[in-house]
């Protein structure tokens, strides 16, 4: 079962490089105004979502504590990013105010997972 997890948490962590990559290589288009939500980035949020609720599983299933108020931020956060991905990926221009967003709510659910224990 630890492989299981550790299989998943690696995938979990793809997921997150392909959100936030998708984001750090449209910065500079950002400040163009010319950025746009690009299909990596939606494939990274939904990647998140599947394995995330994966790994809660996994860990319930083995008898683990799951702090469920830090989950339920996490889940909350990356709904707010797979929506905003989800609803303008096939926009040609992204406005500056709902990419930074979706970066600065990808960076705290990132610094969630890492510094709350």
């Amino acid at each position: 079962m630890d492989v299981l997890i550790h299989l998943f948490v690696g995938l979990h962590i793809i997921g997150i490089a392909a959100l936030l990559g998708g984001f750090l290589t449209q910065m500079k288009a950002m400040g163009r105004g010319t950025a746009r939500f690009v299909p990596g980035m939606l494939h990274g949020a939904f990647t998140m979502l599947v394995t995330g609720v994966v790994l809660v599983g996994l860990n319930e299933a083995q008898g683990h504590h799951v702090n469920s108020i830090k989950i339920g931020i996490k889940l909350a956060l990356l709904i707010v990013i797979l929506g905003l991905v989800y609803v303008k990926r096939d926009e040609e221009k992204a406005d500056k105010g709902s990419f930074a967003l979706v970066g600065a709510l990808t960076t705290a659910n990132i610094f969630i997972a890492v510094l709350w224990t």
